[in-house]
């Protein structure tokens, strides 16, 4: 198996933001599997896993979301350096840390990808009921209801997950990958 990219190609981050519920996980794991059949080198960023690995110490005010988007642009930086593509599955709720990442990264390599869902939708598919927790009060500092998304400004692609299916996002992540990175 030859995974040596031309000159042509490069190594980059695919940054999925949206609310919790979007799709996030679901895609990053689909896209990395459909980028890996094609001999590229993918490692996935997903935001649940860096919190109980990478950032266990980081809370959800919004110093910590910083620190954590921070954490994790470094993070796909130095495996863009080491000749993986990354896909990032993280909810990034304020536009001055994807900007951030974006500078980390390198505005070459980075993609913000926002997975648009409306709150009633993400609310449906949500099977730990975190959603329930946060209308009620129960659950504090919970991003769309007691904590703010900041909806991206320019966004490189939208993929509307409220009303695509999974394939049909897919499709639009992979179909813009390929026009924009020239992988064959």
């Amino acid at each position: 198996m030859n995974v040596l990219m031309s000159s042509e190609e490069r190594n980059f981050t695919l940054w999925l933001t949206g609310l919790s519920g979007a799709g996030k996980s679901t895609l990053s794991h689909e896209i990395a599997r459909q980028l890996r059949a094609r001999n590229v080198p993918t490692c996935i960023l997903d935001g649940d896993e860096l919190r109980a690995g990478v950032s266990p110490d980081l809370g959800f005010t919004r110093e910590d979301r910083t620190e954590n988007c921070r954490r994790t642009a470094e993070m796909a930086k130095l495996l863009n350096n080491q000749g993986f593509t990354v896909v990032v599955a993280l909810i990034s709720p304020y536009e001055a840390d994807r900007q951030r990442a974006r500078e980390i990264i390198g505005a070459d390599r980075f993609v913000e990808i926002y997975l648009k869902t409306d709150i009633a939708t993400c609310s449906a598919r949500d099977p730990k009921r975190l959603y329930a927790k946060a209308i009620t009060g129960q659950t504090t500092q919970f991003t769309g209801i007691s904590d703010p998304y900041e909806v991206p400004i320019a966004p490189d692609l939208i993929v509307e997950t409220g009303t695509l299916d999974i394939a049909s996002s897919v499709a639009l992540v992979m179909n813009f990958e390929r026009q924009r990175f020239a992988h064959a």
